[in-house]
């Protein structure tokens, strides 16, 4: 289930796509902004342990009212961990990129994507694929550079929007998958989109990522979490003995299942 914090809902890829799917939205969207936090950045996020993304989100949020937002700017918040965050009803255009606000969908990717900044986690880079993919796939968009925008291709003065000429920031990074450029997001992110949305569409099956390891549950008792942290919601329990297969590895946790967001301590599984 997903965990809701005043305001803030945190899901599961899969949470997000059901909710995404299952409601009804009166905007019409016809983009989708990709921006980076700078700060907070991954030393940040990592910091805690386990991670406190609620705790980001609302600094975020008293951020953006300390200057002069009517509430937090961006629609939809990622984290390193794979985690989506709806911060902003999507039907409320978002405050984000002069000059390309409305009929938009904000997303803030947690991290500092500039070159030797943040290296971007396998789970975070899946997640960012995935949520721009199911936004696409939802709202009937075709991927590509007038659909998804960069920060950096709108002049932060005029809000026109120049391709990185002019006042710009470097958001989402000059080392966002491969560049902050028109030609880099051509060439890197959205053929990368258009994969996704096609194997939403053809094979979704064919898409299980290959296990990382294989081993055996040492507590009596071990708890599978929704997320890589105590603070996520316990799906079931596994006993002493049980076999696990890891799919991916994160801040010192398993994940354990290759389509579902279920994750265990890896101090409890012996190789």
């Amino acid at each position: 289930m997903p965990q809701t914090q005043g305001q803030f809902v945190l899901y599961t890829r899969d949470e997000f796509k059901n909710y995404l799917e299952n409601t009804k939205f009166t905007r019409s969207i016809n983009k989708i902004q990709n921006h980076h936090t700078y700060i907070p950045g991954y030393v940040h996020y990592f910091r805690d342990n386990p991670p406190q993304p609620f705790k980001w989100l609302n600094s975020m949020k008293s951020s953006h009212l300390q200057r002069g937002f009517s509430d937090i700017g961006q629609n939809l918040t990622t984290f390193p961990d794979g985690l989506i965050a709806l911060c902003r009803s999507m039907d409320t255009t978002p405050a984000a990129i002069k000059g390309a606000n409305t009929g938009a969908v904000a997303i803030e990717h947690l991290g500092w994507f500039d070159i030797n900044q943040d290296q971007m986690t396998e789970e975070h880079k899946e997640t960012i694929i995935f949520l721009n993919a199911v936004l696409c796939k939802r709202f009937s968009l075709l991927p590509n550079d007038q659909t998804i925008l960069y920060h950096h291709w709108f002049d932060l003065n005029t809000g026109r929007r120049t391709n990185g000429s002019g006042s710009t920031k470097s958001c989402p990074g000059t080392n966002f998958f491969g560049g902050n450029t028109v030609e880099a997001a051509n060439k890197n992110f959205i053929p990368l989109i258009s994969q996704k949305i096609t194997s939403f569409i053809t094979s979704p099956d064919t898409q299980t990522p290959q296990p990382i390891a294989t081993g055996t549950v040492t507590a009596s008792k071990l708890n599978v979490r929704a997320g890589a942290g105590t603070n996520f919601a316990v799906v079931y329990s596994l006993s002493s003995g049980a076999k696990v297969t890891a799919y991916a590895e994160m801040n010192g946790w398993y994940k354990i299942d290759p389509t579902q967001s279920q994750w265990v301590s890896k101090q409890f599984i012996a190789q």
